[in-house]
C-alpha cells in the first residue's frame, strides 16, 4: 500500500513552509531516520527525515515550491514489494482533503414541493434603490482626504464626501474644504431625527493597489515577502494590537562594568582550537545585560511573569531571549537558566545561538517561549529605544549604546560612560511600580559587576 508523506509540522505555530530542497530522487530507496528534504519556516531551515522504509515513487511537490500547508501531501513511498509506478498512481488517498463546507440548516432550501415563502416575500417588497452618488463616490465609499481637510470641514460642518478632490489620485486637500466654505455650499448630511448614530468604521489599512497608486509606474520594485516577514509583521501587529506596552527608561554607569569586563577577558585561559590557541572566552558588553537581566529577575520574582486570560504565569527561571539580526528579519534565540549561568558560559552559548541563528539552523526549542528578551542597539550607536514585546513575554529590555557624558556627583562634574535603557512592560502583568523596581535591580547589578560573580 502506497504511503503518503505530508509537511510536517516543525513548530507549534507553523501553517506553511517552503519545500527547500529534496535530498532523494524518484526511485531511492530510504529508511526511517533517512533525511529526505530541507523545509524552509519562518525562522529556520530544517531536515525531515523518513519515518517509513520504502521507494520513492513520487515526489509531488517540487523543491523549491514555497507556501505549502502543514499536512498537504509532498511525495508517496511505494513499500516493499510493491510497483513504484503503481504507487505513484493510486498514492494520494490518504492524504487529508479539504472539507466541503456545510450547509447551514437556517438556510437549507425547502422541498420543492413546499411553497416558498422567502421568494414571495421577495416578489411583494420593492426592491431597494441604489445608494445616492455623490460625486463620483457612492455612500459608504471610502473618501481620501488629508487630516488638515478633513478637520476644517468637521469644524465648519462641510461634508467631506460631497467635495471633489484637487489632490494626487482625487484626494480632498484644505484648499477644496475653504473653497466649499467660500461658496457655502456642502453642507454636512445631518441623521434623521432620532435615528441611532452609526458607529465609525474600524481604520483599515490602505490595499496594495491604493499604496502603488501614489507612486509612479516603473519607479519601484516589488519584492515579495517571504516567510520570515511574515511572521515577523503578523506577530508585531498582534502584540502592538493586544498589549499594552508600558515604558520605564533610565540610565546606567559603566565604568565599573567595563573594568570588570577587561580583566575577566584578560584572565581568561588559552584553549587550543584548529586555528591555533585561542582564549577560552570572550565576554562582551550584552553577556553582561543578559545576566545582570537574568539576576534582575530572580530578585524580583513578581515581574518575572507571562499574562494568560485565567492566571499569571509565574516562571521559577530566567531563561532570557536575544534578537539576533539575520538576512530579512531577527530572531530570539534564548538563554536558557541565564540566572544560574556563569559569564563565560553565556558568552559562548550566545556565540553559538547567534552564529546557527544567522545560517537559520536553530531548532525551534532554541527561540520558541523564554521569560523575557534583551533587544541591543548600542553596537548601532542607538543611544535609546523601546523594543517591541514578544508573547509570551512580559517585558523586553532596550540597550542603547555607552557614551561618554558629563554628570553630576557630589556637586561636582565628572565624565562617565552612560549607557540609556528602556523597559517595555505588558501592564497587565507588570505594571509600573513593578517595572521600576526590574529596571531598578538590574541597574544596580550593572553598577556594582561583581554581584553578577557570587
Amino acid at each position: 500500500m502506497p504511503i503518503n508523506i505530508t509537511m510536517p509540522a516543525l513548530s507549534p505555530t507553523m501553517e506553511e513552509g517552503n519545500l527547500s530542497k529534496w535530498l532523494v530522487k524518484e526511485g531511492d530507496k530510504v529508511s526511517p531516520g533517512d533525511v529526505i528534504a530541507e523545509i524552509e519556516t519562518d525562522k529556520a531551515t530544517m531536515e525531515v527525515e523518513a519515518v517509513d522504509e520504502g521507494t520513492v515513487a513520487k515526489l509531488v511537490v517540487p523543491a523549491g515550491t514555497e507556501g505549502v500547508k502543514v499536512n498537504a501531501l509532498i511525495a508517496i513511498l511505494a513499500g516493499e514489494g510493491e510497483d513504484a509506478s503503481a504507487a505513484a498512481k493510486s498514492g494520494g488517498d490518504g492524504a487529508p482533503k479539504a472539507e466541503a463546507p456545510k450547509a447551514d440548516a437556517s438556510k437549507a432550501e425547502p422541498p420543492k414541493e413546499a411553497p416558498k415563502p422567502a421568494a414571495a416575500a421577495a416578489a411583494s417588497t420593492p426592491k431597494a434603490e441604489p445608494a445616492p452618488v455623490a460625486n463620483g463616490h457612492a455612500a459608504g465609499d471610502r473618501v481620501f482626504a488629508s487630516p488638515l481637510a478633513r478637520r476644517i470641514a468637521k469644524d465648519a460642518g462641510v461634508d467631506v464626501t460631497a467635495l471633489t478632490g484637487s489632490g494626487p489620485h482625487g484626494r480632498v486637500v484644505k484648499v477644496d474644504v475653504e473653497a466649499a466654505i467660500a461658496s457655502g455650499g456642502a453642507p454636512a448630511a445631518k441623521a434623521p431625527a432620532g435615528a441611532p448614530s452609526a458607529p465609525a468604521p474600524a481604520a483599515k489599512p490602505m490595499s496594495d493597489d491604493q499604496v502603488l497608486k501614489l507612486f509612479a509606474e516603473g519607479s519601484y520594485e516589488l519584492v515579495p515577502h517571504d516567510n520570515m516577514r511574515k511572521t515577523i509583521a503578523r506577530r508585531l501587529v498582534e502584540a502592538k494590537s493586544t498589549i499594552p506596552h508600558f515604558y520605564l527608561t533610565l540610565d546606567c554607569e559603566l565604568d565599573a562594568l567595563l573594568a570588570l569586563r577587561t580583566q575577566l577577558n584578560a584572565a581568561a585561559p588559552m584553549k587550543k582550537t584548529d586555528k591555533g590557541e585561542a582564549p577560552a572566552y570572550k565576554l562582551s558588553v550584552n553577556d553582561m545585560v543578559i545576566k545582570a537581566m537574568a539576576m534582575a529577575l530572580m530578585a524580583v520574582p513578581d515581574a518575572n511573569a507571562s499574562w494568560t486570560e485565567n492566571a499569571m504565569v509565574k516562571h521559577k527561571h530566567a531563561d532570557v531571549g536575544v534578537a539576533v539580526s539575520i538576512p530579512g528579519g531577527l530572531i530570539t534565540p534564548i538563554i536558557r537558566h541565564a540566572d544560574e549561568k556563569t559569564l563565560s558560559a553565556i558568552s559562548n552559548e550566545m556565540k553559538d545561538l547567534a552564529g546557527r541563528a544567522r545560517s537559520r539552523k536553530l531548532k525551534p526549542e532554541e527561540y520558541q517561549g523564554g521569560t523575557t528578551a534583551v533587544s541591543n542597539l548600542g553596537m548601532f550607536g542607538v543611544k535609546d529605544f523601546a523594543a517591541v514585546i514578544n508573547p509570551p513575554h512580559a517585558t523586553i529590555l532596550a540597550v542603547g549604546a555607552g557614551e561618554e557624558r558629563a554628570v553630576a556627583k557630589k556637586g561636582e562634574i565628572r565624565i562617565a560612560t552612560v549607557m540609556s535603557v528602556t523597559l517595555s512592560t505588558d501592564h497587565r502583568a507588570v505594571d509600573g511600580a513593578l517595572g521600576a523596581e526590574l529596571l531598578g535591580a538590574f541597574k544596580r547589578l550593572i553598577e556594582n559587576p561583581m554581584g553578577m560573580l557570587v
